[in-house]
């Protein structure tokens, strides 16, 4: 192509009407001279030679403004359709068969238990975007390494929940019992997606909108990135992720999408259900957001295929020649949109057929001709080709936007209203209507008793729908488990951290990294582990590990890094083990996520241990972390630089004295805050046993800090390794006996985490007031608690058993641990308070309640009075209130060790 500057004719005066005419006639013989390209060239060719032009066009100065949108059409012309390979008049039969019981599911549900919720809408608007997955593309079990995943629209279960009732996978007594899983009588099916209360049906929980789009890129970047390591056959796998519109309004949707295509992640497809109402109702009732996504995921990087209207409407295309219809159809709104659909064709002859053009257009036409044309997210032959394309596509993300009806089908009541996706509900009338409109041999009575249709095993609905399935591997959803048990390594492989650290200065941090890297070594085990950071590792100390396993990247590396030659270059390659997820936490976590499960969802039994800021963990991804706790994730989450005050200089944002709370609620969810680094060890090969050899769906929350410290070996007291090995599982163990014992004052002082140091100080310090006191490390005040619980639970419901004793209670007795219980944690008080109310006396709690602040270790103890000289007034103070000693003593202590009786309180400042 030249670039010299264009020989430009001085331009000719001509009168406006004249050079209007040339203008039309230049345009014309442009657009023949592109129709000849078209038809002696093809596509490619025209599409070459325009960006040519614009090249030219753009170099010369001509003020070419770049669009991200293409017309509000449909992407695949109906010339480029594929034929639809299957029986459209069965299938319409299933569709309707399954549409009916999703209805009647949840109707009946809300008959017997008002209120007890459920969805018809939004399976309405997809019955005919899953129905063609279903019959043609999604891939079971049986596909082996081509098994697609697929995330559904949450809201959307009662259809496939329907679906897998006439597949003979649920009973009528399964559909009865929607949302009543605590029925005596059977199985219920759960609200949504939810694979902890149905593991042997969903995989992905997705209701909690935005975390689908976010975990359905990650899943599919991790199909990548186990082919890319050997541990996966390639394949041809596809994730699916069904998506709504008004759901794409939540960060997490949209947050990963340029990740995506700077992935190449050509094998994922997201289905994004447009139709045009979120939860109050139209998405974007003044524009189109059908075109507000095309641009956003076009600039994105994304493959972008819109299906906006049904086969109908090809029919006025073909008949618009001078583009009538198409600039129409710019001028729409949803707003407007959501009428048509609302009130048919009475009010699409009114108010879009509404100039003399468009008129002519259905001459001849009916409003019941007008009713027909339709959305093409209803549209299979639409649909098919769609998905078609998409997974032909190679090189970028697909998306596919299907511009559906919310509650199509569903009548007034439902159908594109405002309320459609709050109706639960539907009257007699209005099931009628939809009994006949579904076409179904269902009598009245059998209408208002909302009697479930199949059209039984032999019909030919239910072969043609079985031998589908069978065609594309087996059921879907289906989750199955069967993974190879990895050899792990026993307690041997952790001696080293049983000796201590024999003088040197060691954070929990850096034993974590040693323990890490000794696993990355194993034979057994190593090719498994996944280490993950969201662009931490030298803050972490993991950047040690990074020449020798090396960050996934599935370009390599296509330059030479600045610390090419160093020991600690930085490598990045197609099979490096590191997953480096650059500043985004949601990011990272969904990549654990998938790695997490890759046990259920690929047979291979990853371990990943995910290491972030602690304060930045729990707090910003919690939502992710309940995702991950619902799908049976099995791994470890490491809260690095953990603890209030021992990430000096930080301040408020990022001094950590909370997650363990937040950590705490989450049912499956280990918490430990270990003190030293044998703890550590202990605690991670328990956990990889529990989860992986015993297959226990659980994970883990490990904090671990940034303070060097000497590591001691494990006690030798006489009990031996196994005894304390026990103790911290459970939660705690005595780790100091006090040598003193004639003392009359006794305490036992609990210290988890960095709080450690304040006890054994304090220890120290109250000798001086006579106190002889015993340490303990206590590493799991959630484990501590639930066992409580539990005993407490089981000691009421056996009121005529001897009760029993909670595992805290009796290492916290009297007999076994005498005098005044006092704990410090570089937490909020309220996870050491917890044990109040189930031992025979009261704990006196320290923690971190309160703002962090800007200041060094010492400083913020002092400050959040968790040092060792508010350990030592806590404990007077206790033994004062036992009457053990009198209020000169405590007062004496306070002025000794400098304490300001009336500063005012941290948590207040």
């Amino acid at each position: 192509m030249t670039t010299s500057p264009p020989n430009r004719p001085p331009r000719v005066g001509l009168p406006p009407q004249e050079r209007e005419k040339l203008n039309e006639v230049e345009k014309q013989e442009w657009l023949d001279s592109l129709a000849y390209v078209f038809a002696d060239a093809g596509d490619d060719r025209a599409a070459q030679l325009l960006e040519d032009l614009d090249h030219y066009a753009y170099f010369h100065g001509a003020p070419i403004q770049f669009k991200q949108n293409t017309p509000y059409i449909n992407t695949i012309d109906a010339e480029a359709q594929p034929e639809y390979p299957g029986d459209a008049e069965l299938e319409r039969k299933i569709r309707n068969a399954i549409r009916w019981n999703a209805v009647a599911m949840v109707v009946k549900a809300n008959k017997k238990s008002d209120g007890i919720g459920g969805h018809l809408s939004t399976y309405a608007s997809s019955a005919e975007l899953l129905e063609v997955g279903f019959n043609h593309f999604f891939r079971g079990h049986g596909a082996g390494q081509d098994r697609d995943l697929i995330f559904f629209q949450g809201h959307a279960s009662p259809g496939v929940y329907a679906r897998s009732f006439l597949e003979g996978r649920f009973g009528e007594g399964d559909l009865n019992r929607f949302r009543r899983e605590l029925s005596r009588e059977g199985r219920g099916l759960s609200s949504y997606p939810h694979p902890w209360l149905m593991p042997d049906y969903w995989e992905f929980p997705t209701v909690s909108m935005g975390l689908g789009p976010i975990q359905a890129i990650y899943q599919a970047r991790y199909i990548k990135y186990l082919e890319n390591r050997g541990l996966k056959p390639k394949g041809n796998a596809k994730v699916w992720a069904f998506l709504g519109d008004g759901e794409m309004d939540e960060p997490q949707s949209t947050g990963a999408l340029r990740f995506a295509a700077y992935e190449n992640l050509d094998n994922i497809v997201f289905v994004l259900n447009a139709n045009l109402q979120r939860l109050d109702g139209p998405v974007r009732a003044n524009s189109k957001v059908i075109q507000e996504f095309e641009a956003l995921f076009r600039g994105a990087g994304w493959n972008v295929i819109k299906v906006v209207w049904d086969s109908k409407w090809d029919e006025l295309l073909s008949r618009d020649y001078n583009g009538t219809i198409v600039k129409r159809f710019e001028a729409l709104v949803d707003g407007e949109s959501q009428r048509y659909a609302a009130f048919g064709g009475k009010e699409l002859r009114e108010k879009f057929f509404n100039t003399p053009e468009l008129q002519a257009l259905i001459e001849g036409w009916s409003d019941a001709d007008l009713e027909l044309l339709n959305r093409g997210g209803h549209d299979i032959h639409k649909i098919y080709a769609a998905y078609d394309r998409a997974v032909r596509h190679e090189g970028s993300p697909t998306v596919i936007i299907a511009r559906t009806v919310k509650g199509y089908g569903l009548g007034e009541t439902a159908q594109a209203r405002n309320v459609a996706h709050q109706v639960k509900k539907l009257e007699f009338d209005a099931l009628k209507t939809l009994r006949t409109l579904l076409e179904l041999p269902l009598t009245d009575e059998q209408v208002e008793h909302l009697d479930f249709y199949h059209p039984g095993p032999d019909s030919p609905e239910v072969k043609y729908l079985l031998e589908r399935r069978q065609a594309l591997g087996g059921f879907v959803p289906e989750r199955i488990v069967d993974y190879p048990h990895p050899t792990v390594p026993t307690g041997e492989f952790y001696e080293e951290f049983a000796a201590g650290s024999k003088g040197r200065a060691v954070s929990t941090t850096m034993a974590a990294v040693q323990i890490l890297s000794k696993l990355l070594r194993d034979k057994e085990v190593g090719k498994y582990i996944v280490p993950i950071v969201p662009d931490e590792a030298r803050t972490f100390g993991m950047d040690a590990l990074v020449p020798r396993i090396g960050i996934y990247s599935p370009r390599g590396q296509t330059y030479q890094p600045v610390d090419f030659g160093s020991l600690m270059a930085y490598k990045e390659s197609t099979d490096g083990q590191m997953l480096e997820e650059g500043i985004t936490e949601d990011g990272a976590m969904a990549s654990w996520i998938a790695a997490a499960t890759s046990y259920a969802n690929h047979g291979v039994p990853t371990i990943p241990f995910y290491v972030f800021y602690s304060m930045f963990g729990m707090q910003r991804i919690g939502d992710l972390v309940w995702a991950a706790a619902d799908q049976r994730a099995r791994g470890f989450l490491f809260g690095a630089t953990a603890g209030r005050t021992t990430l000096a200089g930080e301040g408020l944002q990022h001094q950590d004295g909370n997650s363990l709370l937040q950590a705490y609620v989450v049912p499956n969810l280990k918490v430990y805050d270990p003190a030293f680094a044998y703890e550590l060890a202990v605690i991670v090969e328990a956990g990889i046993q529990r989860m992986y050899v015993d297959g226990i769906d659980e994970f883990y929350y490990v904090t671990i800090d940034n303070e060097n410290e000497v590591q001691p070996p494990m006690p030798e007291d006489g009990r031996s390794h196994d005894e304390i090995r026990e103790g911290i599982l459970k939660g705690m163990y005595r780790f100091q006996k006090s040598a003193n014992t004639k003392a009359k004052l006794r305490a036992q002082l609990l210290a988890s985490g960095p709080a450690m140091g304040a006890a054994q100080e304090a220890v120290t310090l109250l000798e001086g007031y006579g106190v002889a006191a015993d340490v303990w490390s206590v590493t799991s005040y959630k484990e501590l608690h639930q066992d409580a619980l539990l005993t407490q639970r089981h000691n009421m419901l056996h009121p005529q058993e001897e009760p029993r004793l909670s595992y805290v209670a009796s290492q916290l007795s009297k007999d076994n641990a005498p005098g005044v219980l006092v704990s410090v944690s570089d937490y909020v008080k309220l996870g050491a308070d917890g044990l109040n109310g189930h031992l025979d006396r009261k704990v006196w709690t320290l923690g971190t309640d309160g703002f962090g602040r800007s200041e060094a270790r010492e400083e913020l103890r002092d400050f959040f009075e968790v040092d060792a000289k508010h350990v030592v007034l806590a404990t007077l103070y206790a033994l004062q209130r036992d009457g053990k000693v009198k209020g000169d003593v405590v007062a004496k202590a306070i002025a000794d060790l400098g304490i300001d009786p009336e500063r005012e309180a941290p948590v207040l400042r």
